[in-house]
């Protein structure tokens, strides 16, 4: 909310957080977030054109790893085991971090 990282996302990726968030919570407060979200001065549109198909595990996260590598994201910050398969690949390099150490970045 402070500005301090910009959010790189996509249509695809925002279908789904509404998605989830609507099944988890209700769609009142999937549309307060996702609009909250959508109006952010550091959230920036990605249009991939390319996709990588790197998780065989779960194709769905596909669509993270395109918009990063897609916009030269520095890292997707996730607790989802699929994207360990990317520390084996070296290009596109595309590193993951967890949620704790993306706040430990945030209060450098």
């Amino acid at each position: 909310m402070n500005g301090k990282y910009y959010l790189c996302i996509t249509n695809e990726i925002v279908e789904e957080y509404s998605e989830i968030l609507a099944k988890h919570a209700s769609s009142v407060v999937s549309d307060y977030i996702v609009n909250t979200i959508l109006t952010r001065d550091n959230v920036i549109f990605v249009d991939p054109h390319f996709r990588c198909k790197l998780i065989e595990a779960d194709p769905d996260d596909n669509k993270f790893v395109d918009c990063a590598f897609a916009s030269g994201a520095r890292f997707i910050v996730s607790e989802d085991h699929h994207f360990d398969v990317l520390k084996s690949i070296p290009f596109p390099k595309i590193e993951v971090i967890k949620i704790n150490d993306f706040l430990e970045f945030l209060s450098r």
